[in-house]
C-alpha cells in the first residue's frame, strides 16, 4: 500500500476534527473533535513507522509506541474533559461554549442595554435634555 493513501485519510480526519472544533458550540462536540484530531494523528505515526521500517534496517517501532502513547493520553483527556464538562453543566445548566465565556467574566450576557465591558449605557437623551445639561 502506498503512503499517500493513509496520509490523505488523515488529513481529512484532521480537517473534519478542525472544522468541529472551530465550527461547534457544545462542550461535548468539541471533545469529540478533538479526539477525532488525535486519531488522524495516531493513522499518521503508524502510516510512516510501516513506511520507515520498510526502508530502514532495524524496525524499532517508535511510531506504534508514540500512537500508544498519544491512545493513553487522549483517553485521560476525555475522562477529565468530560468530568469537567458535567460538573459545568450541573453549575450552570448549559453546555454552551458561548453562554459559558460570558458567564466566566462575571457579568451578564452583552444586551441591548450593555456595552462590551458589560456596564449600563445611559439612555439617550432627548434635545430639550441636551440644552438643559448644556446651560
Amino acid at each position: 500500500m502506498h503512503l499517500a493513501y493513509p496520509a490523505v485519510l488523515s488529513a481529512l480526519l484532521f480537517c473534519t476534527g478542525l472544522y468541529g472544533v472551530l465550527a461547534r458550540r457544545n462542550a461535548i462536540l468539541v471533545l469529540m473533535s478533538v479526539e477525532l484530531m488525535l486519531n488522524a494523528v495516531n493513522l499518521n505515526l503508524v502510516a510512516f513507522d510501516v513506511w520507515l521500517s520498510r526502508t530502514a534496517e532495524e524496525t524499532l517501532h517508535s511510531g506504534q509506541a508514540l500512537a500508544l502513547f498519544t491512545i493513553a493520553i487522549a483517553a485521560a483527556e476525555i475522562g477529565i474533559g468530560l468530568a469537567i464538562v458535567l460538573a459545568v453543566y450541573r453549575n450552570r445548566g448549559t453546555s454552551d461554549i458561548d453562554k459559558l465565556r460570558d458567564t466566566a467574566e462575571g457579568h451578564e450576557p452583552d444586551g441591548p442595554d450593555s456595552d462590551a465591558t458589560g456596564r449600563a449605557l445611559p439612555a439617550p437623551q432627548t434635545a430639550g435634555e441636551k440644552a438643559e445639561a448644556t446651560a
